[in-house]
C-alpha cells in the first residue's frame, strides 16, 4: 500500500513513467529481483488505474543504447567517473568475479544508462540501502559518492528526514549516524 502511494505521489509531482521505471529496475541490485519485479507490477496496476481515470501520466526518456564492445572497460570507466577515483579494495582480490560483475553489470549496464542522472540514481541507492539495514558500509560509501556527484549536505540531511519519516525512525537515525561519520570526514 506504501508503494502505491509513494508511485501515485511521484507521478503526481511530475516524475515520469520511465524514470519511475528506471529507478525500480537500478534498485534490483540492491533489494533483488522479486522485489523489484513485484515493484514493476504493482506500477503497472497503479497506471492501468490512473489511465481508467483519465490521467495520462508522462512517458519520458528511453535510455540511449549502451555500448556493446567492451563492458568491463565501460564499466570501469563509468565507476571510475560516478566515484572520482579508482575502485580498488581487497575484496575485489579476494572475489575478482564480483569486480567484474560490479563493473560490467552494475556500473556498464545500469549506471551507464543516461535516463537518470547520477544524482537521482544515488538518491535511490541511498534510500533503498537504508531501508534495507544493516548495510552501513554500502550506505556510507553511497553517502560520499551522491555528495561527490553534487549532493548538497542540505540535500542528504532531507533525504534521510524523508527516510525517518516515511521508512521508520530506526532506518532514518541509523542513516543518520552514517550520513555524520562521511559528513565529519568531509570536513
Amino acid at each position: 500500500m506504501k508503494l502505491e502511494q509513494a508511485l501515485k505521489s511521484g507521478l503526481d509531482a511530475g516524475l515520469t513513467i520511465n524514470e519511475i521505471k528506471e529507478v525500480m529496475v537500478q534498485l534490483y541490485a540492491y533489494a533483488g529481483f522479486p522485489r523489484s519485479l513485484n515493484a514493476l507490477q504493482t506500477f503497472i496496476i497503479v497506471l492501468k488505474e490512473r489511465k481508467v481515470k483519465g490521467i495520462n501520466d508522462e512517458p519520458g526518456k528511453e535510455a540511449s543504447p549502451l555500448p556493446t564492445n567492451d563492458k568491463l572497460q565501460f564499466g570501469t570507466e563509468m565507476q571510475t567517473k560516478l566515484v572520482g577515483q579508482p575502485v580498488k579494495g581487497e575484496i575485489f582480490e579476494f572475489a575478482p568475479a564480483i569486480d567484474s560483475f560490479l563493473k560490467e553489470h552494475l556500473f556498464a549496464d545500469i549506471f551507464g544508462r543516461d535516463n537518470l542522472d547520477w544524482k537521482t540514481r544515488e538518491i535511490a541507492t541511498i534510500s533503498a540501502l537504508a531501508s534495507l539495514g544493516n548495510v552501513e558500509n554500502q550506505l556510507r560509501s553511497h553517502f560520499g559518492v551522491g555528495m561527490y556527484n553534487g549532493l548538497t549536505e542540505g540535500q542528504v540531511n532531507h533525504l534521510v528526514s524523508i527516510i525517518k519519516s516515511n521508512v521508520g525512525s530506526k532506518e532514518g537515525n541509523a542513516a543518520s549516524q552514517v550520513l555524520q561519520t562521511v559528513l565529519k570526514n568531509t570536513r
